[in-house]
C-alpha cells in the first residue's frame, strides 16, 4: 500500500500549502477549507465534532446547508490526504496524527529548545495573514487569539535572534531579525531597541533613530502613548554616539561593513567583562593580536556596545611617537572624553588641578581648586586614578588604549595602580597590544596579574578558520554558486593565511572586480613565519587588492590617505588639508569616508593607519618618491602634534 501523502501548511505569515512538497489542488485552497484544515490541526487531538464546526465556520447558513458545505470541505480533504487521514463518523471530524504539519508548531519546538535562529527563520509575518471569514464570527475570534499568540512568540523569538546574532557580531543579520519583529509588531518597543542597537552598531545611525521616530508614531496613533524613557535615552545615546571623533552614520559613498565573524568567543568573552565592570567589579582585558588580525576591530565594536549601554567611554590609539611624551595616554584619555564624563567634577579638587596641567580646558573648567602648583610626576598619577574613580560613581566607564604596546613609561606604569584602585568600581580598562612586535613584552607583568590580584581577561586573536572566511566570501559575493563560493574560500585562505584584514581587503575586490591570478603560491611560505612575512613580501593578489581599492577612492580621498601615508604617525585636518592643498571641509568628508572604510582610525588628537600594512602597500605602490617628499616639504612648517 503507498504511503498517504503528507500535507505540510505555512500558518506564519501568508498561507502556503503543499502535498509531498509540490503545490496543492486550488480546491484546497478556498478560505473555508484552508480554515478548516488548520482550524482541525490546531485542535486538541486534532478532532471536533461536526456541530462544533458548523457553527465556527457557517453559522450564516440554515443547518442543512451548513453540514453540506462541511461534507464538501471534508472531501476535497479526503481527496487530498486520503480517506484514512481524514476521518468523520456522525459525531466527531479527526485528522491523522501524522497526516498534517504546521510550521507553527515546529517554531513552538525551537522555541521551546532556545534555537532562536532556526525558529525565526520560521516567521513570515501574522498567523495565517491576509486570510478572513468576515461572517464566521466565532472563527475570527479564535483567529484573534491565535494571531496575538504567535505574535508575541514570533516576536521574542526575532528579539532572542537579533541578540544572538549581535553577540556574533553580525550586525546585519542582527537588523534584519529585529526589523523582522519591527514590522511584526510596529508598537513593540523590546523589538525597536532590538533594531536600533543593531543598525548603530553596523553604522547606520539615521536608520536606528528613523526606527525610533515609527515607534513614536505608532504608539500615538495606536494606543495614544509615547516611548518609554529608556528608549528615549538609547535615541539620546545614538544621536551622540561616535565612531572614532566623527558620527557614527555612513557618509554617503560608503561601502557596508564586514560582519565580524569568526570572533564570537573573542566577542563575549569582552562583553561578559564588560557586564562584569557595569555592575561594580572593575576589569582589565588585554586584546592581543598579529598585525592584521583584527584586534582594533575588536576593540571597537566593545567600545560601540558600551556607548549604547549609557556609559562614558574614552578611547585613546598610541603611535610609536608616544614614547617620547610623557603621560601621553592621560592627555588623550581625557580629550576623548574622560574630561568631560558626568561625575568630574566631585573629584577632589587637588586631582583636577594635576590633571589642568595635562588638559588647558579641563584647567579652565576646575581651575579655582588648585592649591599650590602640584608635583606633576605623583599628582597626575593619583589624580587621575581619582577622576577615573568619580567619573566611574556616575557612570560605567571604559577607557580604551589601543597599540598600548606604544605608552610612555609613566602612561604604563600607571596601569596596575590604576587596575587596583578602580577594582570596586565600574570601570574597564580595555588595552590593545600588538604581539610580535618591538615592546609587546612590557605588559607581561600587568597580564600575570589578570586572574590573581587582578580581575579581567585575556582575549588572544587568531586568524580566521574556513568556516569563518566562507562567511564573509558569502557575504561579499552573494550572486556566486556554493561550489564557486567555496573555491574562492579555499584561495583566500591561502592568499590571506586567514588574516582578517588581508581576506576582507581581496574580497572586497574581488567583488569589484579584481581577477585573482591562477596558480599561486601559498602564502607565507613554509620557509618564512607570518611575522617575517609583514608587510615586506606580502601575496601579489593582496598588494593588488589593496590597490584597487584605492583606485576606488574618490580623487580627494586618495589625496587625504596618501599625504596620511606619507607623513606617518597622526595627521589632523590642518595638516593634511596643508599637504593636499585642500580645503577642510573637503578634508573633513574625506576623512569620514577613509574612517568608515577602516582606512583610518581617529582619536581625540587625530588620525592613523588602522593597518601598518596597509599604509606600507600605499606607500610603495599607490605613491612616487617624489610625491610622499612633496607632502613632507608642504608641512614641514606647521607644529606637531
Amino acid at each position: 500500500m503507498p504511503d498517504s501523502p503528507h500535507l505540510a501548511v505555512r500558518v506564519l505569515g501568508p498561507a502556503r500549502v503543499t502535498v509531498d512538497d509540490a503545490p496543492a489542488p486550488p480546491e484546497l485552497l478556498w478560505r473555508k477549507h484552508l480554515a478548516l484544515l488548520v482550524y482541525l490541526a490546531r485542535s486538541p487531538r486534532k478532532s471536533r465534532t461536526r456541530e462544533h464546526l458548523v457553527g465556527l465556520l457557517w453559522s450564516d447558513r440554515d443547518e442543512k446547508q451548513a453540514r453540506h458545505s462541511l461534507s464538501e470541505a471534508l472531501r476535497v480533504l479526503r481527496l487530498v490526504l486520503g480517506d484514512a487521514a481524514v476521518q468523520a463518523d456522525v459525531d466527531q471530524v479527526r485528522l491523522a496524527t501524522d497526516g498534517v504539519t504546521l510550521d507553527c508548531d515546529r517554531f513552538a519546538a525551537l522555541a521551546a529548545r532556545g534555537e532562536w535562529d532556526s525558529a525565526a527563520a520560521l516567521v513570515e509575518g501574522e498567523f495565517l495573514e491576509g486570510l478572513a471569514l468576515p461572517g464566521a464570527n466565532q472563527f475570527e475570534t479564535w483567529l484573534g487569539t491565535e494571531r496575538a499568540l504567535w505574535r508575541a512568540q514570533g516576536l521574542n523569538a526575532l528579539v532572542q535572534c537579533a541578540e544572538a546574532q549581535l553577540a556574533r557580531g553580525d550586525t546585519a543579520a542582527a537588523a534584519r531579525a529585529a526589523l523582522g519583529a519591527v514590522g511584526l509588531d510596529p508598537t513593540s518597543e523590546p523589538a525597536a531597541r532590538a533594531a536600533m542597537r543593531a543598525l548603530a552598531l553596523a553604522g547606520d545611525r539615521a536608520a536606528a533613530l528613523r526606527v525610533a521616530e515609527r515607534l513614536a508614531r505608532a504608539l500615538r496613533d495606536a494606543l495614544d502613548a509615547a516611548p518609554s524613557p529608556e528608549l528615549a535615552r538609547l535615541v539620546e545615546r545614538i544621536r551622540e554616539a561616535r565612531v572614532g571623533r566623527r558620527v557614527l552614520a555612513a557618509p554617503p559613498a560608503a561601502r557596508p561593513r564586514p560582519p565580524l565573524l569568526g570572533r564570537a568567543a573573542e566577542l563575549a568573552a569582552g562583553a561578559a567583562a564588560w557586564q562584569r565592570a557595569k555592575g561594580g567589579r572593575g576589569q582589565v582585558v588585554l586584546v592581543q593580536g598579529e598585525p592584521g588580525e583584527g584586534k582594533t576591530r575588536l576593540i571597537e565594536e566593545l567600545a560601540a556596545r558600551a556607548r549604547l549601554d549609557d556609559a562614558t567611554v574614552a578611547t585613546a590609539r598610541a603611535v610609536p611617537a608616544d614614547r617620547e611624551r610623557q603621560w601621553s595616554a592621560v592627555t588623550s584619555l581625557l580629550a576623548a572624553g574622560l574630561a568631560d564624563a558626568p561625575g568630574l567634577a566631585s573629584a577632589p579638587s587637588a586631582a583636577l588641578a594635576s590633571l589642568g596641567t595635562l588638559d588647558p580646558d579641563l584647567d579652565a573648567r576646575f581651575r579655582g581648586g588648585r592649591v599650590g602648583p602640584p608635583s606633576p610626576a605623583v599628582e597626575v598619577r593619583d589624580g587621575f586614578v581619582a577622576a577615573v574613580i568619580a567619573a566611574a560613581e556616575e557612570r560605567p566607564l571604559l577607557l580604551v588604549v589601543d597599540d598600548a604596546q606604544w605608552l610612555d613609561a609613566a602612561s604604563l606604569a600607571l596601569l596596575p595602580a590604576l587596575a587596583r584602585d578602580s577594582a570596586p568600581h565600574s570601570v574597564l580598562l580595555l588595552l590593545g597590544v600588538a604581539v610580535g612586535v618591538p615592546d609587546a613584552q612590557r605588559f607581561d607583568e600587568l597580564q600575570a596579574r589578570l586572574g590573581r590580584d587582578l580581575e579581567g581577561a585575556v582575549i588572544r586573536l587568531g586568524r580566521l578558520d574556513h568556516a569563518a572566511l566562507a562567511g564573509l566570501v558569502a557575504w561579499s559575493v552573494p550572486t556566486y554558486a556554493a561550489d564557486e563560493r567555496e573555491r574562492l574560500a579555499r584561495r583566500v585562505e591561502r592568499d590571506t593565511a586567514g588574516i582578517p584584514l588581508l581576506a576582507v581587503a581581496l574580497l572586497e575586490a574581488v567583488a569589484a572586480g579584481y581577477r585573482l591570478a591562477p596558480d599561486a603560491p601559498a602564502w607565507p611560505s613554509a620557509a618564512r613565519t607570518l611575522i617575517d612575512s609583514l608587510p615586506g613580501s606580502l601575496p601579489p593578489a593582496v598588494v593588488g587588492a589593496v590597490c584597487l581599492r584605492f583606485r576606488a577612492l574618490p580623487p580627494p580621498a586618495q589625496q587625504v590617505l596618501g599625504a596620511a601615508a606619507a607623513l606617518g604617525g597622526r595627521g589632523d585636518v590642518e595638516r593634511l588639508a596643508r599637504a593636499t592643498a585642500l580645503e577642510r571641509g573637503a578634508v573633513a568628508q574625506a576623512l569620514d569616508l577613509l574612517e568608515w572604510d577602516r582606512w583610518l582610525a581617529a582619536d581625540a588628537h587625530g588620525y592613523v593607519f588602522t593597518a601598518p600594512i596597509e599604509r606600507d602597500i600605499v606607500l610603495q605602490e599607490m605613491l612616487t618618491p617624489g610625491q610622499a617628499r612633496r607632502y613632507r616639504d608642504l608641512v614641514a612648517s606647521l607644529p606637531h602634534s
